[in-house]
């Protein structure tokens, strides 16, 4: 299989209040999405709160999860401010073992088409892995149109995107991007409506419930991928409570407080970020698909 396809799971990263990485919870979850049958996992992603976290962490939080795999490719997100560190993150994931690199084109000032391709180009000089792009218009404010995707796609190391979901009809949306970069690997982030991606034909699930429930997960795109509509409504189903949740506060903050609520860490999020309230607390404990 492609290294951007099937079930990408993407865990939160445990951390002290001081943004020290909690290594022994962090494993934890990567077995844990290894055990579960992911195809790959996306580490440092937006659920895993890479932004708020040192180049020295970072690192940390790479060499930790690569060195608990045993067979799971890691994909590690390198996105950052400034093009230069942007660059030090990908060499750092590269030199931990990392089999692929996952970017969104950060920036407190948005970015034109020209200032976002010298920045893909640069991070691709000084790396020999496949770079994902990752788009993310709503944190980004930037937003990649299907023909900015294919004059991407001609750099060499570019290999796939990560999109969110379209407001239209996902199949069409998926058709443009094809048309316009056919050899990418294309997949779609926003839980709730990867199944209907993936049985539209998208590539990979870039999910954030695979970080905790990899198993059910992993299931969801077998049947999706394999055109079986009931099997993939029926796993959808079970997971609809929680993403409804998600969608009312933020994925995030129901990821740390799901992972507290089964026991696997007590990490909380990342201030300024807060966790549940009492009362979303305990629905999400009544609904948890464990």
């Amino acid at each position: 299989m492609k290294l951007f396809a099937g079930l990408s799971a993407f865990p939160i990263t445990p951390m002290t209040s001081a943004g020290e990485v909690i290594v022994p919870d962090l494993q934890g979850l990567i077995r844990r999405i290894e055990a579960g049958g992911a195809d790959s996992i996306g580490l440092l992603g937006s659920t895993g709160t890479y932004m708020f976290l040192t180049r020295e962490e970072r690192r940390r939080a790479v060499g930790a999860a690569i060195a608990t795999t045993t067979a799971t490719p890691v994909i590690v997100s390198v996105g950052a401010l400034r093009t230069d560190e942007a660059q030090a993150h990908a060499r750092d994931a590269a030199e931990e073992g990392a089999s692929g690199l996952l970017m969104a084109p950060v920036s407190y000032t948005p970015l034109s088409e020209e200032e976002v391709f010298q920045h893909f180009a640069a991070v691709a000089s000084v790396t020999s892995l496949p770079i994902c792009i990752y788009s993310n218009p709503r944190t980004t404010n930037f937003t990649f149109s299907p023909a900015f995707v294919g004059r991407l796609a001609a750099i060499p190391a570019v290999a796939a995107i990560k999109l969110p979901l379209p407001t239209g009809d996902i199949a069409s949306d998926l058709g443009d991007y094809r048309r316009a970069a056919p050899g990418l690997s294309i997949g779609y982030s926003g839980d709730w409506g990867c199944k209907d991606a993936l049985l539209a034909g998208a590539d990979c699930w870039f999910s954030v419930v695979g970080g905790l429930f990899p198993e059910r997960a992993a299931a969801l795109t077998s049947a999706a991928m394999a055109k079986d509509r009931a099997e993939a409504d029926a796993h959808n189903a079970a997971f609809e409570p929680l993403w409804e949740l998600c969608r009312a506060i933020g994925s995030v903050r129901v990821m740390y407080a799901a992972a507290n609520i089964i026991g696997l860490t007590q990490a909380q999020p990342p201030r300024p970020l807060l966790g549940l309230n009492p009362a979303d607390r305990d629905t999400l404990a009544a609904i948890l698909p464990v």
